[in-house]
């Protein structure tokens, strides 16, 4: 049901724009650990955590999505990966490759379509 409406909310948004100002849809993944799990704490995460990006970058142009950025807030143990990516099933079969399932075990995630406040400004005309 989720895929579902992620996937209708993105056909909306792609059918708002003209061709010219979308490039590419761009989505949240959201991630939080436990603070047992926090690789601040644990050695084995600290280990699979810094393994992590040299394994992301194949897997990313794989499935052709581009990682914009990732920002954490330690104390609250959140990552937000930020991705353009040409659909939501790109981002999907990335998250589902052995090497981030791996690693998305000890996290919660939360994929998420969003939009900049210029393109959202775009709907309101």
């Amino acid at each position: 049901m989720r895929k579902m409406r992620l996937q209708i909310i993105y056909m909306r948004l792609s059918c708002s724009f003209s061709f010219e100002s979308v490039i590419m849809p761009t989505f949240l993944i959201i991630s939080r650990h436990s603070p047992e799990n926090c690789p601040m704490n644990n050695e084995k995460m600290k280990k699979m955590t810094l393994e992590l990006p040299d394994k992301m970058g194949g897997l990313e142009k794989k499935h052709g999505i581009k990682r914009v950025g990732v920002w954490t807030v330690i104390p609250e143990h959140l990552l937000v990966w930020v991705y353009e990516a040409p659909s939501s099933e790109a981002l999907q079969k990335f998250s589902m490759e052995p090497e981030i399932v791996k690693w998305m075990a000890w996290n919660t995630s939360e994929i998420k379509l969003a939009m900049s406040l210029e393109e959202s400004m775009k709907l309101l005309k």
